[in-house]
């Protein structure tokens, strides 16, 4: 079953935090296995072919995200 995960970054929408070594916590928009592109948080080795955990959502969850980032009062 390993050999069957693929994915590719569609498109890199920014850094959101520069990490040690070169790895990134980064927004891109990501295929995972072939299927349509979603959004994805998740830290990225500076060849971005190692991962680390992250989330991924679907543009209607980061909508509700974003709703909700901009009732916090910082």
């Amino acid at each position: 079953m390993a050999d069957d995960f693929s994915f590719s970054i569609e498109q890199n929408l920014g850094i959101i935090s520069e990490g040690k070594g070169g790895w990134n916590t980064e927004l891109n928009l990501v295929s995972w296995g072939g299927r349509p592109a979603k959004y994805d948080i998740r830290s990225w080795s500076p060849d971005h072919q190692k991962m680390g955990k992250g989330s991924t959502f679907s543009k209607e969850e980061l909508v509700s995200l974003k709703k909700l980032l901009n009732q916090i009062e910082l």
